[in-house]
């Protein structure tokens, strides 16, 4: 037994002999000490020993044994070249170099703890600005909800930024959109999606269009002259507007980058407009419009909410994602 005890004092004093000459080394040469080198574990027992100033209940809130404990506290002296606590006769007493740690690691600790630890997140805390990608026939159906329930939950995220659908691949990847808005077709490894809602099609025409005075066929249907939105997109994901594979139309449509200016073009022309009917109730309250029926029934079209992976674990990401869900989901059909 003595002769452990000899060994274990001879293994402790080599220790500290060992890091001094290292923290010699490093004050000379100018540079920190390496983290890698160093038992983190020791700033959790350094902590207790600070509070409790009694070896044996330091062991026992972080549940260690009076050995382990003081094993601990002569690799910490040997790490800070100090004897950081001293017996005294009232028990353990602070060093001046043991006072400023116990100053200073209790607020570092708990920073590393909630880092750690985090798991959610209050609207509140959301202090800066969020980026969507939606299409602009979405943005007129989405925004007028979304807007509203946000600025009540989340008063402090100051900025909502929506850009164009056709870059939202590579936007979500790199961190430049956190959400995007709207209808894809293909699944692509590493995002993910949510179903919002699904919305069917509706055609808008002026009020006074010669084939509202017609038959409503599927014949008479295709000789119209049709408006569309190019939906070109270098990403793929898919188009924005289902088109209609069983209509073979006789002229190819006249197409459009904005679905407002298609609306507001086909609202002085024979053009014929076909859209998600959220959209069309939208464009036909703001302009001399009618929304009908298309004579055949189209693919429904699913709106979804879309994000990458690298934000998928992400508290905060989480609940804005759980808020436009909550505030489309709540006004779907």
């Amino acid at each position: 037994m003595k002769r452990n005890v000899e060994k274990e004092v001879t293994d402790q004093l080599a220790y500290r002999r060992k890091m001094l000459q290292d923290w010699r080394g490093e004050r000379l040469t100018g540079h920190q000490i390496n983290l890698a080198s160093i038992d983190l574990n020791l700033l959790v027992a350094l902590e207790a020993l600070l509070e409790y100033r009694n070896v044996t209940h330091a062991g026992q809130h972080i549940g260690r044994s009076q050995p382990a404990m003081s094993r601990a506290l002569g690799r910490l002296r040997g790490l800070f070249n100090d004897d950081l606590l001293v017996r005294s006769s009232t028990g353990l007493i602070p060093t001046p170099q043991g006072e400023h740690l116990a100053q200073r690691l209790p607020s570092a600790l708990r920073t590393i703890r909630e880092m750690v630890t985090s798991r959610s997140v209050i609207s509140k805390e959301w202090g800066r600005g969020a980026t969507l990608a939606i299409p602009d026939h979405q943005a007129l159906a989405v925004l007028p909800r979304l807007l509203p329930w946000l600025r009540e939950r989340a008063p402090h995220l100051d900025t909502l930024a929506c850009l164009p659908f056709d870059r939202a691949v590579r936007g979500l990847e790199q961190g430049d959109i956190d959400l995007a808005v709207g209808h894809i077709d293909v699944q692509l490894p590493g995002y993910f999606q949510r179903s919002l809602y699904t919305d069917r099609f509706a055609c808008l025409l002026r009020h006074d269009h010669p084939a509202l005075a017609q038959e409503w066929t599927i014949d008479n249907f295709a000789t119209l002259r049709h408006a569309a939105i190019s939906t070109d997109s270098p990403d793929h994901f898919g188009p924005i507007y289902d088109h209609l594979p069983n209509l073979r139309a006789d002229r190819s449509p006249i197409l459009f980058s904005s679905v407002l200016t298609a609306a507001v073009v086909a609202s002085a022309t024979d053009l014929v407009l076909l859209v998600p009917r959220r959209v069309a109730t939208q464009v036909s309250a703001m302009l001399p419009l009618r929304v009908v029926d298309p004579p055949l029934e189209p693919a429904p079209y699913k709106v979804m909410l879309i994000w990458h992976e690298r934000c998928h674990h992400d508290p905060q990401h989480k609940w804005l994602r759980k808020e436009v869900a909550a505030a489309l989901e709540t006004g779907a059909d």
